[in-house]
């Protein structure tokens, strides 16, 4: 079965592949590396999902919002291969950051939002290493943010 017909199984709608606010490109490609800026966490109505998880948000919570940044990144990657999902051979890495109280220790059942969907959509290639940290603040209050290095055939 091919990606995208992966995608449509699990009835999953990609969001938009949205441009970077700042002084950077979304995604970019070096030899057979596409690397993937980090992707905010953003609800299917485009509003952003803000707050300290283990304050405002719980960890189940936070692991939707992850799961949102995972969808970012495969739309994000499907935008960069021009269409075509059948470019990417394997996810390499995804670095997940949590915006979070200074005694929350559960920064990998969130981030497993990203890495479990990534791994949904692409099976034993959306196998990945992972950092998953904890940070005092993100980019615009936001919860979660990850970024990603896919592999290209």
């Amino acid at each position: 079965m091919n990606y995208d017909d992966k995608i449509t199984e699990l009835k999953i709608k990609l969001p938009e592949a949205k441009a970077p606010v700042g002084s950077y490109v979304a995604t970019k490609i070096v030899g057979k590396l596409l690397y993937v800026s980090g992707q905010i966490s953003i609800d299917s109505n485009g509003d952003l999902i803000k707050g300290k998880v283990g304050k405002e948000l719980s960890t189940e919570d936070a692991y939707k919002a992850a799961e949102r940044c995972g969808l970012s990144i495969i739309a994000q990657v499907k935008k960069a291969c021009d269409g075509d999902l059948s470019k990417i051979k394997s996810c390499i890495k995804l670095t997940g950051f949590v915006n979070s109280t200074e005694d929350f220790i559960e920064q990998p059942k969130v981030i497993n939002g990203a890495s479990d969907l990534i791994a949904s959509i692409f099976g034993n290639a959306g196998m990945h290493t992972r950092a998953a940290v904890s940070t005092n603040s993100l980019p615009l209050g936001v919860s979660v943010e990850v970024d990603a290095i896919f592999e290209l055939n």
